[in-house]
């Protein structure tokens, strides 16, 4: 047992009339692990890992460096007081807050146990580690004390509190845990760096409505007024509530299962997140920000602390901001940054995020603070330290949302659908060793489809799809035909169906038989037939139009070869890019295979007298506007509209021609490898059939 042992007794009060249920399901049920355990029949229990099970772990001793313990090292790093048998229970009713004492079967175990993946073992043994650290001199964070860590930032005469974690318990826990070691000091400021609830709902452990400053007055008389200023990103305030109001109910239920509220603490069940050990079940608490920021670049000092703060609108959330403090050469990254892959689309449910702004937006802060960071830390997990270091873990984080973004893009204009990329996509090999930017919370799988969803909506472009049978209705015409045994016996009844009326089941059910055996000319014409009726019953014209296109192609084959190309489209189009469109756009061309192993920055000055350095990074095309902090691998000197020319094929000509110096060859490989999509041309791909 360690040093520190923090046992709270707290009465649970509902703080805001919009709960934590409300909000993400914080505040689930933690009543059903002993449900349905029948012994006698056996089933209802849990079971041990399989042969094929424990061979598919084993696997990944092959596949990651399990010798690198480099994100130990960062997360026991400045360890002042752990709390690992940390334990807050509810007075009124007994129920556990928040408990690292669930997790004393970690101990001792070096090894994960077979029904553990040894990846995710690795991240668990790494969030267990909790209890208060030192940053760098002045800035110190408790950790483990909830999903999301809070940071104590020492002014002159008190605290500055970067984020407040879930709920109000665990940020009085955290708060006493500060106190005991560091000593209580006045709260001089509160800095939430997003809308999520986990980064706010702890609020009024640090402040409230009389100890606030007045919202009315500017950032600097709300400082020296001497009450608590809390400043926020721009936006705030509404995305705090609107995400989870609007469709809260249905993203309550849903978060009980991602982030497994039911769910015992063993071998067997719960285990980390990738951000945490999971939600805290306390009291949620909110307050009106009393200052928005509401540019890049802004400064305020507090309590003798100077803060530069960076907006990053439209990553991790809606509205969240980095933050840079020059005294301490540290930078703040909010969630942008979080020593794991995070989500393009959170399972819970939220508006899609955008991959190729979260890129854009480190990469803005690697240009800006990069060479003047000593240490990077943000809302989860734990700090990095090392002018290269940081630099490294930011750019490759930056990288892998890019990839995901571009190479999404380049599979979609290949034809593909979203469970398609989802299973085509892969990691480069450098980018996928990195322990920070394994898939504990994101996954790989979803967030390209998060990247298709975005772009292309729900909707694959197969007719069959409009509108679909219920899962129920499916599932029960599926048990009905394979009660009658082959595929013949099952075509039999699908055109008694036909004639029943029962048109979308039956094209639901054919077009399955031609995705398996596109030489199905019965399940062809069937399903032809079928789509073709749903098409005359549709009141809509696109309905309409795209039933009867793909009846046409079930009997005709692909018709695209029927339509001419658009050419002055494509280039008007194209004229109209700029730079930082044409950069994205390469990303997206780039055959990024080729180029997986490659690692060097090109910087291209325009005309104007425009620098953007752009980085290839391990299949990423990634950029900055301004010069590279080092001197680049490659110059180049060009006319904006230039560009252009390595987007529409003339890349050779660039080359031949163009103002280039340095390492020709890395320039040349970019150039040869920006074929995966011609720019401008039309999709022939299918889409009724494989």
């Amino acid at each position: 047992m360690k040093n520190g042992i923090i046992k709270k007794r707290i009465t649970s009060v509902l703080a805001i009339s919009l709960s934590c249920a409300m909000m993400f399901g914080a505040c689930g049920s933690n009543t059903a692990t002993k449900t349905n355990q029948k012994d006698k029949a056996g089933n209802a229990k849990a079971k041990e890992a399989s042969e094929q099970t424990k061979a598919a772990n084993e696997e990944w001793y092959k596949k990651l460096d399990f010798e690198d313990k480099s994100e130990w090292e960062n997360a026991n790093k400045g360890l002042i007081e752990a709390a690992d048998e940390l334990e807050l229970v509810s007075e009124e009713d007994g129920r556990v807050i928040w408990s690292q004492k669930a997790y004393d079967f970690l101990d001792g175990q070096e090894k994960a146990p077979d029904t553990v993946n040894p990846s995710l073992w690795e991240n668990v043994k790494n969030n267990h580690v909790c209890g208060l650290f030192e940053v760098t001199d002045g800035i110190y964070q408790v950790r483990g004390f909830d999903m999301a860590n809070i940071t104590f930032i020492e002014g002159k005469t008190g605290w500055i509190i970067f984020d407040t974690s879930m709920s109000k318990e665990c940020a009085e826990a955290a708060k006493a845990l500060v106190d005991k070691n560091l000593g209580e000091k006045p709260v001089k400021a509160v800095l939430i760096s997003h809308s999520h609830i986990d980064h706010f709902g702890g609020v009024r452990a640090f402040t409230n409505e009389e100890e606030m400053a007045d919202g009315n007055l500017s950032i600097e008389e709300q400082i020296a007024s001497g009450k608590v200023p809390v400043i926020v990103p721009e936006g705030f305030t509404e995305h705090a509530v609107a995400e989870n109001l609007n469709a809260g109910t249905a993203m309550s239920r849903r978060a009980q299962y991602q982030y497994g509220n039911f769910l015992p603490k063993n071998e067997k069940g719960g285990m980390s997140i990738g951000i945490g050990m999971g939600q805290s079940k306390g009291t949620a608490t909110f307050v009106v920000p009393t200052y928005e920021v509401k540019k890049s670049g802004e400064k305020v000092t507090i309590d003798g602390v100077d803060i530069e703060f960076q907006l990053t609108p439209g990553t991790e959330a809606p509205a969240e901001m980095n933050a840079y403090f020059p005294q301490k050469k540290a930078l703040w990254m909010a969630e942008n940054c979080t020593g794991t892959l995070h989500n393009l689309y959170t399972l819970r449910g939220a508006e899609v995020r955008d991959g190729n702004a979260w890129a854009k937006y480190i990469m803005e802060a690697v240009a800006l603070y990069g060479d003047k960071t000593d240490v990077v830390f943000q809302s989860h997990n734990w700090p990095h330290w090392g002018t290269d270091v940081v630099k490294d873990y930011m750019t490759n984080t930056a990288a892998v949302y890019k990839f995901i973004n571009d190479e999404t893009l380049t599979l979609i204009n290949q034809g593909y659908t979203s469970s398609e990329i989802a299973e085509k996509i892969k990691l480069p090999e450098s980018l996928e060793k990195n322990w920070y930017t394994r898939q504990y919370y994101g996954t790989l799988k979803h967030d390209a489809k998060a990247v298709y969803q975005k772009y292309m909506g729900w909707y694959d472009a197969n007719p069959i799809n409009l509108d679909k049978l219920t899962p129920e209705e499916s599932a029960k015409k599926w048990a009905e035909y394979l009660e009658l045994g082959g595929i013949d016996k099952a075509m039999e009844k699908a055109h008694e169906e036909f004639e029943n009326g029962a048109y979308q089941w039956v094209a639901e059910f054919t077009n399955m038989l031609v995705f398996a055996d596109p030489k199905n000319t019965e399940a062809r014409y069937l399903c032809a037939d079928a789509m073709e009726q749903l098409a005359y019953q549709a009141e809509s014209g696109t309905w309409r139009n795209c039933y009867l296109t793909a009846a046409m192609e079930l009997r005709e084959g692909n018709q695209t070869a029927k339509l001419p190309g658009n050419k002055q489209f494509a280039k008007d189009i194209m004229i109209n890019l700029t730079p930082e469109m044409a950069f994205d756009y390469m990303g997206i061309m780039l055959d990024k295979s080729k180029l997986e192993d490659d690692n060097y920055t090109m910087e291209f000055t325009f005309d104007d007298g425009e620098v953007y350095t752009v980085y290839m990074r391990y299949g990423s095309v990634l950029y900055a506007s301004g010069k590279a902090a080092k001197d680049a691998d490659v110059h180049i000197q060009c006319k904006k509209k230039m560009v252009l020319m390595l987007i529409s094929g003339a890349g050779e000509e660039f080359v031949k021609n163009g103002k280039i110096s340095g390492d020709v060859d890395k320039f040349s490989a970019l150039v040869e490898n920006l074929d995966s999509v011609a720019g401008g041309s039309r999709g022939t791909f299918n889409v009724i059939e494989p």
